[in-house]
């Protein structure tokens, strides 16, 4: 009886790893959404530290994690988005809107990475479980 007590502890501690909670935050819109998103994304890390959390961005959403990118306040993006980081956020561009806006990769920040399509990748990450958050 007591080894049937301890696998099933071991098994809730084991399921409880594992259902660790996943989502994609989509912004489109780096005037509207960015520094408002970030946001989000810190404290749901402060509330929930173990959540994966990739942040897919596309058309004018791309443009906080670019180069000397500044919110409303005149503040650097960069430094949010790198702690934030290294916080385990992974912050991805859609590389359609780099064609479509004739922008190149070396314009963005190095935290930024590449995804063919933002919409495909949001449609995946959903289909993989990822709760879908527009802020």
């Amino acid at each position: 009886m007591k080894s049937l007590v301890v696998a099933c502890a071991l098994f809730v501690a084991a399921a409880g790893a594992v259902a660790q909670d996943k989502v994609v935050y989509h912004i489109s819109d780096t005037a509207a959404q960015a520094l408002g998103g970030l946001r989000n994304v810190g404290n749901h890390l402060d509330t929930d530290p173990s959540a994966q959390i990739t942040v897919v961005t596309h058309a004018q959403g791309v443009d906080f994690l670019m180069l000397d990118a500044k919110d409303r306040n005149g503040n650097p993006f960069e430094v949010t988005v790198q702690q934030l980081a290294k916080r385990g956020v992974k912050f991805e561009v859609c590389e359609i809107t780099l064609k479509n806006r004739n922008l190149k990769r070396e314009q963005f920040i190095e935290e930024a990475k590449f995804t063919p399509s933002g919409v495909v990748r949001l449609t995946k990450l959903q289909k993989e479980g990822y709760a879908y958050i527009r802020p």
